[in-house]
This record gives structure tokens, C-alpha cells and sequence, in this order.
């Protein structure tokens, strides 16, 4: 087992190594790991530290409990990012820009320390995969998925739009204008059949595949995998991705405050979360809001 830093810890998620695997598990299973601050930049760090351990040559991403991660946490009113987005209690759009496009403060580009590690980055995903937590796991270089893992993005629906830019650039653009406007989800099946993530396997196979991807990799010299992985995201890089990264988290925040969204958010604050989500995905009886053998099964959780 090796640690470059043994002292250091973090509130939101967990750190491990073993041989040459870094582990990183995001750990608020009561709350599904949505995201809340500081998640995005104790991951950043995290995977920096990963990226400095010289025994390290592969790093995975997975979620504790029964979801991978849920996306951003709404329940409070996203309060908890007041300090960044807020002036005496009332949204300020300037604050808001700033957060967006910032790389010292964006939680986008602090979830895309992923993308730029020049290690391989593997997403072990399984439940819920939504919103956010959708963008950070596509971030990732190989995603593996839970057969009935359900992968979506219900901000296409209300409060919120594309913050990765990774759903566009995985998809083909009829797949990618289909879920960018409908916010259908995806199962863990569906996902790897159509490409958007690399494999889907029964969860009771998900860790062990991830270990044999991870095992593969790591039999790799370290400098060709940066390599590979370089010249990859510069294909991409060129492809656009910075300018994406930069309008979708601007047209976020946009999203986040018209007249609608504004209900929304007072109705989640009201009522709670599961009323303004069954409230907004009841019509399309997804998510939350679909039968049972459409939904992550309760049962499949991950244990740190």
C-alpha cells in the first residue's frame, strides 16, 4: 500500500491504493453522493495526489452505497453554494459566471482533473448516475456500468443544462440531440449498446471487471498510456470541448434562474425533493418516477 500524503482527508470522499490502483469513492451514500461542496475540489485533489504517487498507474472512480453519484444536491434551496453564487441572499449573475469559467473555483473543471490526469481514469459506475454526476463519470476514460445502473440527465427538463459537454461528444448527434431534449435515461445496458459508456456487466461482476481493466492497464509503461490518452483528448480538445465547457456551465446558471426554475427550487425547498422530482418526471414515468424494473436495484450497493 503506498500514500504519498497518509495525513491528508476529505469530508466527501474516501482515498485508498492498492498496488498500482488508486481508489477514489465518492462517500455520501445517505445523500446517493450528490454533489455538494467541497466534493469537487477534494476529488481534484485527489486525483492529483493519485497523479504524483509514482506507484499509482491507474485510478478509479466509484460511489458508495447504492449510487454512484445523483448529481448536485437541490435540497437545500442549493444554498450551500451561496457564498460563490449569492449577493445579499439573491442570485448574482456575475459570481455565477465567474464559478462557471473559473478553473480555480469551476466544480466542471474541477471534475475534469479526470480528463487531464495523465493516468487512465476508470469509472465504476452503478444506481444512479443523473444529472452531474452523469457529467463527472463521462469525464472519466473507460466507463463500466452496472447492467441496471440508470444513467440520464434531468436538468434537460428543468433547472439546469449540459455542464461537461461529454453526452455530445460520446453520442452521435442524433442520440445526442434525442437525450439533450428529452432527458430520457439510459440503463447501464442501453448506455454501453448505444456507446456512450464502454461496458455494461450484472453488478455482482462490476468490480471484478473493473479490476481486470484496471489490472490491464497497469501492465502498461506509464508513458505510453499518457500518450495514448494525450493525444486522444487533443483530437477532442480540437474538437471543441473547451468552448462547450465554457457555455454550458454560463447557460446553467441562465438555467437555474428563469421564472420556472425559481418554482421549481421553491417547490423542492417547500416540499422536498421527492415531490418536485415526481412533480416534473411523473409525465415521463422515468427516474424516480418509473416502475420498479426500471429503476437501480435498492439492493446493489457498494461497500467502501
Amino acid at each position: 500500500m503506498t500514500d504519498p500524503r497518509p495525513d491528508e482527508t476529505y469530508e466527501t470522499l474516501l482515498y485508498a491504493v492498492d498496488g498500482p490502483v488508486a481508489t477514489i469513492t465518492l462517500n455520501r451514500p445517505d445523500a446517493l453522493n450528490t454533489i455538494v461542496p467541497p466534493m469537487p475540489q477534494e476529488l481534484e485533489r485527489a486525483v492529483g495526489r493519485a497523479v504524483r504517487d509514482a506507484a499509482a498507474k491507474v485510478i478509479v472512480l466509484r460511489g458508495a452505497g447504492r449510487a454512484f453519484c445523483a448529481g448536485y444536491d437541490f435540497g437545500g434551496g442549493f444554498h450551500h453554494w451561496g457564498e460563490q453564487l449569492e449577493t445579499d441572499g439573491a442570485w448574482d449573475p456575475g459570481k455565477d459566471f465567474v464559478m462557471a469559467t473559473a478553473p480555480e473555483v469551476s466544480p466542471t473543471q474541477q471534475f475534469m482533473s479526470v480528463w487531464r490526469a495523465p493516468k487512465p481514469v476508470i469509472a465504476q459506475v452503478h444506481g444512479w448516475c443523473v444529472g452531474g454526476g452523469s457529467d463527472f463519470a463521462l469525464c472519466a476514460d473507460l466507463v463500466v456500468a452496472s447492467e441496471d445502473a440508470v444513467i440520464g440527465t434531468p436538468y434537460s427538463r428543468m433547472w439546469g443544462a449540459s455542464l461537461s459537454g461529454m453526452w455530445l461528444y460520446r453520442l452521435g448527434l442524433s442520440r445526442a440531440k434525442f437525450h439533450a431534449l428529452t432527458g430520457r435515461p439510459l440503463s447501464g445496458r442501453e448506455a454501453a449498446d448505444v456507446e456512450l459508456i464502454n461496458e455494461a456487466v450484472p453488478f455482482a461482476r462490476l468490480e471484478a471487471r473493473v479490476a481486470e481493466l484496471a489490472g490491464e492497464l497497469a501492465r502498461i509503461p506509464s508513458s505510453q498510456l499518457a500518450a495514448m490518452k494525450l493525444v486522444v483528448n487533443q483530437a477532442y480538445e480540437h474538437m471543441g470541448l473547451h468552448a462547450t465547457q465554457t457555455l454550458g456551465p454560463i447557460l446553467d446558471g441562465l438555467m437555474r434562474n428563469t421564472p420556472d426554475a425559481r418554482r421549481f427550487i421553491q417547490t423542492a425547498e417547500r416540499d422536498g425533493v421527492r415531490a418536485v422530482v415526481a412533480e416534473r418526471d411523473g409525465p415521463f414515468g422515468d427516474y424516480s418516477q418509473a416502475p420498479p424494473e426500471l429503476r437501480p436495484d435498492p439492493a446493489h450497493v457498494i461497500v467502501p
